[in-house]
């Protein structure tokens, strides 16, 4: 009797109290706000909208709270402050002050290699507003940006350097995405000070390498995806690439496997089948993308029938599956010069984030950080600098090759095209030599690398690109 009396308290107990929340944790982005809850079981659970004040109330059955919220920054986000309760029922309530209407998503995820189960709650940092409408005018509830306003995409610069060739011509835009981030920590390699070293930071690093190597080059321009340790979504991703009108979209990771002994980088493009299954998606969501086609011409699909809004997707793809290709080619090239290569070829695989129909896309694949050999050299500055590197001189060699119409790197190729050679006589000038052959002393400074300090002397021989 005793010993069932405690198997009924035991069963009461349990059901009566299912989990504990154990932790909070906070992941700030530029476009939105990530709350974590750490649970130590699964849950179930309801939310409540309030406005004046506006509030986000989240009950969570069977619940209670065992951790402290007070050191939780919530700075540059639209959370106030995070109250707790504890209702009848052992209910736990959540309430979220917010500085401001803002849309949100709340859902739960279960246990994976590197967390329990959790219960996330996504905020955007864009407040909601719903202004009064006038009279014979429909007015839609629009998006302002309140607090911390997110980082925007900057628009190509007209001028490139001092020394452009001509203003009006557009950067080479380069969208760089580093993969995982936040709540998403990527693979896991060995410890280095307690710490298992992950592949978010690792590909975070290399990002921000290449970032800076574009920026430094004339005529191409860098977008970062993430900027810190946050979670995008991988169609999030793609979406940053297509809204800034990329020409060209790089995911970098660093991959694992279960035996420690592989090793070896790689590239990958979108396979075929990946790109049909892609083309169906698109044709059934035509009516909601209201400018799908960018790569030719900012096509809407909307009012197109089927068959033609299936062939302008193919269009598109098909050049970005060519390009994309053609950039993978050059990059495995490059890496192949600093690191050892998983395979000696292209390879292909139906990643999400490389279905972008008119964004050529590849995913380098650094190395194997479960690899102790090959996570000692990526966690190093030293060596992800050489990574971006080799990827860098990859990507600029591709587009020297085929140069896209109207841009920087297309007005410098055709210039050494054209160009003619002279040989500087004592008493020329830059300006005299421009004059002479109906250009312009920027251009001839580009294109020969000089800048308003190098010196003209006799008997050098001159690039002059002909109009």
């Amino acid at each position: 009797m005793r010993v069932l009396l405690l198997l009924l308290l035991t069963y009461f107990s349990t059901a009566t109290i299912a989990a504990e929340i154990v932790n909070i944790r906070i992941w700030p982005a530029p476009d939105n706000t990530r709350v974590v809850l750490d649970i130590s079981g699964a849950i179930t659970f309801e939310k409540i909208t309030l406005t004046n004040p506006d509030r986000l109330v989240i009950d969570i059955d069977k619940s209670t709270l065992s951790t402290s919220m007070a050191k939780l920054d919530f700075s540059n986000s639209p959370i106030r402050a995070v109250r707790s309760s504890q209702r009848s029922g052992n209910k736990l309530r959540l309430v979220l002050d917010l500085a401001y209407k803002t849309s949100h998503k709340i859902f739960s995820l279960p246990p994976n290699a590197s967390y329990g189960h959790r219960l996330v709650i996504d905020l955007s940092n864009y407040q909601l507003t719903t202004p009064t409408p006038t009279k014979g005018a429909v007015k839609k509830t629009v998006p302002t940006a309140k607090s911390s306003t997110p980082s925007k995409v900057s628009q190509p610069k007209n001028t490139l350097s001092s020394l452009s060739l001509l203003d009006s011509q557009r950067d080479i835009i380069i969208a760089i995405d580093a993969g995982h981030g936040g709540e998403d920590p990527g693979a896991l390699g060995p410890k280095y000070g307690g710490k298992k070293l992950r592949e978010k930071h690792v590909v975070l690093g290399i990002a921000k390498e290449l970032q800076a190597l574009i920026k430094k080059e004339p005529g191409f321009e860098p977008l970062l995806t993430r900027t810190g340790d946050y979670y995008i979504s991988l169609r999030g991703r793609t979406k940053k690439a297509r809204n800034a009108k990329a020409d060209l979209f790089i995911s970098i990771h660093a991959d694992a496997f279960k035996n420690s002994k592989a090793k070896g980088a790689s590239v990958w493009i979108l396979s075929s089948s990946g790109a049909s299954s892609e083309m169906g998606r698109l044709l059934a969501q035509k009516e909601n993308e209201a400018d799908l086609i960018g790569g030719i011409g900012g096509i809407s699909l909307e009012d197109k029938e089927d068959d033609v809004a299936m062939t302008l997707i193919d269009m598109s793809m098909n050049y970005s599956q060519s390009a994309g290709l053609g950039v993978a080619k050059e990059v495995l090239n490059n890496i192949g010069k600093i690191a050892k290569l998983h395979k000696n070829h292209v390879e292909k695989a139906g990643f999400v984030v490389l279905k972008s129909p008119d964004v050529p896309s590849i995913l380098v694949e650094t190395g194997f950080i479960s690899n102790p050999g090959e996570a000692a050299k990526l966690r190093t500055k030293t060596y992800q600098k050489q990574m971006a590197t080799a990827i860098f001189k990859g990507l600029k060699s591709y587009f020297y090759s085929y140069p896209i119409a109207n841009t920087y790197v297309a007005s410098v190729v055709e210039a050494k095209r054209k160009q003619i050679s002279y040989k500087v006589v004592s008493g020329d000038t830059l300006s005299a030599i421009a004059q002479r052959f109906g250009t312009s002393v920027k251009r001839l400074q580009s294109v020969n690398k000089m800048t308003n300090k190098s010196v003209l002397k006799v008997g050098k021989k001159l690039i002059i690109p002909t109009t």
